[in-house]
């Protein structure tokens, strides 16, 4: 099992930045991949980035050139450092783990963003 613990959600005015960190502890395979999904009312889950154990990221469309994924792999942590923050970017954001054909999902962190 992977347990999951997000921070650094809240309100911010459009224009303005957030970072949040998703923190794994547990039974963590060295090879794996973590992301972050976010979700608006009435929307369904959407991917935002993604990033593997090697580095690698990638990221939705609408996030390119404002976001951006890293981890830490002693840690065990991903942040998601978010720029010029947009009202349509007010979503619950989840995190994810995913390893051995196995995924975990964090609690969630709302990230609120006035225009």
């Amino acid at each position: 099992q992977v347990q999951l613990v997000e921070s650094g959600g809240g309100l911010v005015q459009a224009g303005g930045s957030l970072r949040l960190s998703c923190a794994a502890s547990g039974s963590i395979f060295s090879l794996n991949v973590m992301g972050w999904y976010r979700q608006a009312p009435g929307k369904q889950r959407e991917l935002v980035a993604t990033i593997t154990s090697g580095g690698r990221s990638n990221y939705v469309d609408s996030v390119k050139g404002r976001f951006t994924i890293s981890r830490d792999n002693a840690k065990n942590t991903v942040y998601l450092q978010m720029n010029s923050l947009k009202p349509e970017d007010t979503a619950v954001y989840y995190c994810r783990f995913s390893a051995l054909m196995d995924n975990y999902w964090g609690q969630g962190t709302q990230v609120t963003v006035s225009s």
